[in-house]
């Protein structure tokens, strides 16, 4: 029998793999991945070995907002396959003993889904209008918006249907919020829940978890107006929009269902609220993780990643669950990039990397062998850590943010919708189709600068016919960061990613232990060390990163694995090691 069978908690100590199903594997050459593509890649997934895939939205789509737009939450894109592809991927994925991570996106619907037709239909306060948040506007005649809010993606997160209403949407225009106090609402994504893990589905990850329960249709606009769609901060209750107390009864009644099943489902949420609430969120009545992005966005900096250590491991001990650990995901600059940037404090960080996106890499110097050494370092402080460690996918390759897609080759909807004048070019840099091979590489000679068409470095079949250009663009870089090439070179990021995951599970993940001991020796604001046991009696495993100019002494014991070259047993700067301690 396979462990996914039988364990109950193989999330708590996983290494789970992000996958953006359309830049991950095309296997009908039309140039978007697909989920065949995903399941002729299992033997490379298991070869990684990862514990568990988590797919981004793959339902039926508009493609307003890369698949966040959803027509119909129990289905599968035609472009992407069908409900057999997706039980056939299944299928592989648990022969391989990998689980199956879904995306559910309760905040929003797609404007095409038939609700949202039927309440355009319908006349205002019918039950149609009922299920999404509509609201009559200021004005006279109701021209102008119920409030000033201003949508994540741009302009204002109202929009008027004729009749004097207007509809919410935090994000794209084309994304109407769902009213979570309608019971339809309710009852229909329980349905959808019981639909996927029917259908082999092991976990779930929720996407804007902390914005589904609202207090707008019953509060005083002038109220509302002095809220803002990006404070998120709600310390107290108070805000009207995100991180309010009465989403947790939403979550309670998903655990209900997550428990009818044997071995009951899991749910990690996306919610970026104050670290102090997140353990809410995590909690075994609820949805059992949530994403600690204070990781995420910390900088490459001992007192911010250590900063973000501590947060986590604090939501963990106060929900009795475990700690997560992202870098990057489909959302972020790629952290190869961040790191190769100049460092900040953790508040601005993101903003130095989106402004050099924005600039198509020009306003910062991106040091790409200094990313590059900083990354492998922080795999392995990251991996050491007690809990789930969530992987986007080509950070195993060491992929940068694709800074320079032209304008008019974007997808994402802040650049759409703004057609560069909010000065955004948001998020599609790291959602580049990945590299799998060179042989199958465009001739730079009538590449047109950067960016070709044709061939797709293997993402697309070529054997049958010439294949479609790939949905974004990849640059000629790629042909030095493919997985064919980074199989054949010991030294690669792959390998290293392959080679301490390996570690990790031999020495780490079987003792369930969500706690670690601060190394004292190394009490230095350069320094981050810490130590776990290991599966094996008195032994002890630590873990250390120098941040600092000055190389440092390891403690005594054999070096498990390094990041880089250790020369005379001392860790340079922007390295981790792995230290068996001698007992």
């Amino acid at each position: 029998m396979h462990s996914y069978q039988s364990s109950s908690d193989w999330w708590k100590q996983a290494v789970v793999y992000q996958i953006y199903p359309r830049s991950f594997k095309d296997s009908n050459n039309d140039g978007i991945g697909d989920i065949p593509g995903i399941t002729s890649k299992i033997d490379y997934l298991a070869d990684l070995g990862i514990d568990a895939i988590w797919l981004s939205p793959f339902y039926p789509s508009a493609l307003a907002d890369g698949g966040y737009d959803v027509i119909n939450y129990r289905d599968v894109d035609s472009r992407l396959g069908t409900i057999a592809d997706f039980d056939n991927m299944v299928a592989a994925a648990h022969m391989a003993d990998i689980r199956v991570i879904v995306d559910i996106v309760p905040n929003h619907t797609s404007n095409q889904h038939p609700w949202f037709k039927e309440a355009l239909a319908s006349p205002k306060g019918s039950p149609a209008r009922d299920r999404y948040i509509f609201r009559h506007g200021r004005g006279k005649n109701g021209e102008i918006p119920p409030t000033d809010w201003i949508a994540e993606f741009g302009g204002s997160a109202w929009e008027l249907v004729g009749d004097g209403e207007w509809y919410m949407h935090s994000f794209a225009k084309e994304q109407p919020d769902l009213n979570w106090l309608n019971q339809d609402v309710r009852k229909d994504f329980l349905e959808t829940l019981r639909f996927w893990s029917d259908h082999g589905t092991d976990g779930f990850r929720i996407d804007v978890a902390h914005g589904l329960a609202k207090d707008v249709l019953t509060r005083d606009l002038n109220d509302l107006n002095k809220w803002s769609l990006q404070d998120k901060h709600n310390p107290d209750g108070a805000n009207p929009l995100w991180d309010r107390p009465e989403v947790h009864d939403i979550y309670k009644e998903w655990r209900k269902v997550f428990n009818e099943y044997t071995p009951p489902r899991f749910a990690v949420g996306e919610a970026w609220v104050d670290p102090d609430h997140q353990y809410l969120y995590s909690s075994e009545d609820e949805l059992g993780q949530v994403f600690n992005f204070e990781f995420a966005k910390a900088a490459w900096t001992a007192e911010s990643m250590k900063r973000a250590i501590l947060a986590g491991l604090m939501s963990a001990d106060r929900s009795k669950s475990t700690a997560t650990w992202v870098m990057s995901n489909h959302d972020i600059v790629r952290h190869a990039s961040r790191y190769a940037l100049p460092q900040v404090p953790a508040r601005t960080q993101h903003q130095i990397a989106k402004d050099w996106v924005l600039r198509n890499g020009e306003s910062y110097f991106e040091n790409r062998t200094l990313g590059t050494k900083r990354a492998r370092a922080a795999i392995l402080l990251e991996l050491g850590l007690p809990g789930s460690v969530y992987v986007y996918q080509g950070e195993e390759l060491g992929l940068f943010e694709v800074a320079d897609i032209p304008w008019n080759m974007l997808e994402d909807p802040t650049a759409v919708r703004s057609q560069g004048a909010l000065k955004e070019k948001g998020r599609d840099g790291c959602r580049v189709p990945l590299p799998w091979s060179s042989r199958d590489m465009p001739d730079p000679a009538v590449w047109n600068k950067h960016f070709g068409t044709g061939a797709s470095f293997g993402f697309s079949d070529t054997e049958s016919r010439t294949p479609s250009n790939p949905h974004l663009p990849q640059p000629l870089w790629f042909k030095d960061f493919t997985v064919e090439g980074e199989r054949e070179d010991s030294s690669s990021m792959l390998m290293l990613y392959k080679s301490v995951i390996e570690v990790r599970k031999k020495l780490l993940t079987k003792t369930r232990d969500t706690k670690l001991s601060w190394l004292r020796k190394y009490d230095s604001r350069h320094v981050i060390a810490y130590s776990r046991p290991t599966i094996h009696k008195g032994s002890r495993l630590a873990v250390i990163t120098n941040f600092g100019e000055t190389p440092i002494s390891l403690p005594d014991g054999r070096i498990i694995i390094a990041s880089s070259d250790c020369p005379g047993g001392k860790l340079p700067k922007d390295t981790t090691a792995w230290v068996n301690l001698n007992i």
